[in-house]
Formats: structure tokens, C-alpha cells, sequence
């Protein structure tokens, strides 16, 4: 039987990757795209300390919910993107940051695309923003993860 040495293909997953500033500090973002998932990672200096998941595709209960007016909650996730800590939890204030992080991507991804029905994977490490710079951070890594999807 002849062996079959490896062939020299390019990964099969489309990816895209993006460097900025978060609070000063240098972030790459990642995205990797697979058939029943979509993987986005933010790091600096290199670590991943945490993973959410956030399911794309709404139960049929959340459709009712969708098809409504939200006229004073346009900016909120719609409910059905609910983030969950899958690793690294890091305490309660990191793991809501994450899970704000995730939700806010979730509902980019299925306002892009309604039809979306895969799962966002999230992995984060990040270093603890200042309170009062919070704000400014959380809209750097919003701006930096629309490069990369």
C-alpha cells in the first residue's frame, strides 16, 4: 500500500485577520469561517483566556419576538443571541464583558445576514480596560471585528 504524503493546500477555511489599537494596546482580530460555526478571535499579547458561543439561529418561540417593532431597544441585541461562557470565566465582571462582546458580534453577524444559522465562537484575551476608558474600548473592538467579517 503507498503512503500519500501531505499535500500543500491552503487552509480549507476561509480566514481573515485585522491588527488595531483597544485602549492603546495592539489587538489582533480573527475570523475563521467553517460550516457550522463561525470562530472570531480577539488577543493581545498573544493569549486567549476566554470562549463564548452565541447561537445564530432563533428558536421559533424568538421569530414572534423578531417580527415585532423595537422601537426604544434598537441598539440591544435581539433576546434570542444569548451569549455562554464555554472556558475562562475570569470572574463575574470579565465574564459579562465576554458575553457583551459576544452578543453585540451575534447580532452584527445576523443583522448582516438574517439567514444566518451557524454559531459564533468568540475567544477573547484581552487586558482589563480601565472604567473610564470602557467605552471607548468596547467601540474599538466592535470597529476592529467588522474588518474581519
Amino acid at each position: 500500500m503507498a503512503t500519500q504524503e501531505p499535500r500543500p493546500d491552503s487552509f480549507p477555511a476561509p480566514s481573515r485577520s485585522a491588527t488595531g489599537n483597544v485602549n492603546g494596546v495592539p489587538t489582533e482580530a480573527t475570523s475563521m469561517n467553517f460550516s457550522d460555526k463561525i470562530m472570531v478571535t480577539l488577543s493581545q499579547d498573544g493569549r486567549l483566556a476566554q470562549w463564548f458561543q452565541v447561537q445564530l439561529s432563533a428558536p421559533s418561540s424568538a421569530m414572534v419576538d423578531m417580527a415585532l417593532p423595537r422601537s426604544n431597544i434598537g441598539s440591544l441585541p435581539p433576546a434570542h443571541l444569548t451569549a455562554t461562557t464555554l472556558l475562562g470565566a475570569g470572574g463575574d465582571e470579565r465574564e459579562t464583558i465576554g458575553q457583551l462582546y459576544a452578543a453585540q458580534i451575534a447580532s452584527f453577524l445576523s443583522t448582516r445576514n438574517p439567514d444566518e444559522k451557524r454559531t459564533l465562537v468568540l475567544g477573547l484575551g484581552m487586558r482589563k480596560a480601565e472604567t473610564a476608558n470602557a467605552r471607548e474600548a468596547f467601540f474599538d473592538v466592535l470597529e476592529l471585528v467588522q474588518q474581519v467579517l
